[in-house]
């Protein structure tokens, strides 16, 4: 019996997959618990319909976070610290102190978690960030830390 899964089911396959189940565990398993519907030509045109909108879904992510890369290449983030003695920070500066700071100069908005610092920023001085915008996408952001 083809059933079109509507949730991943361990051992037979993912959500949306159309696959070929013996007869009994369609029947007794699948269908009551609600974990997969019959390949019927209406539920298998929804299925393509589906998995169409959300393959345009992604291409405009993946539009939206290669544009974001590119306005990230242009724009430096100021950030003031206070320091004491020999230059050294106060703390450090965060991930979210970096957010907020772009957000707030450019207006572009990047949550802290997708801001990658290899190492935390104690020092003045202008600094290459990578953020992870998401499939696959790599942009680089530019801090400058000055004195308050």
């Amino acid at each position: 019996m083809k059933v079109i899964l509507q949730q991943d089911v361990k051992g037979q396959g993912k959500k949306g997959q159309l696959i070929e189940a013996s007869d009994g565990y369609a029947r007794n398993f699948l269908l009551p618990r609600k974990l997969a519907v019959l390949a019927t030509p209406e539920n298998v045109n929804t299925m393509k319909q589906q998995e169409k909108a959300k393959r345009a879904q992604e291409a405009a992510e993946k539009a939206e976070a290669e544009a974001a890369a590119a306005k990230l290449k242009e724009v430096t983030v100021k950030i003031q610290a206070k320091a004491g003695n020999g230059g050294r920070l106060f703390g450090a500066v965060t991930s979210k102190e970096i957010a907020d700071a772009l957000s707030a100069q450019y207006g572009i908005t990047i949550p802290k978690a997708k801001i990658v610092q290899d190492e935390p920023i104690k020092a003045f001085g202008t600094y290459n960030l990578k953020c992870k915008l998401g499939y696959e996408v790599v942009g680089t952001l530019k801090v400058m830390v000055t004195e308050a």
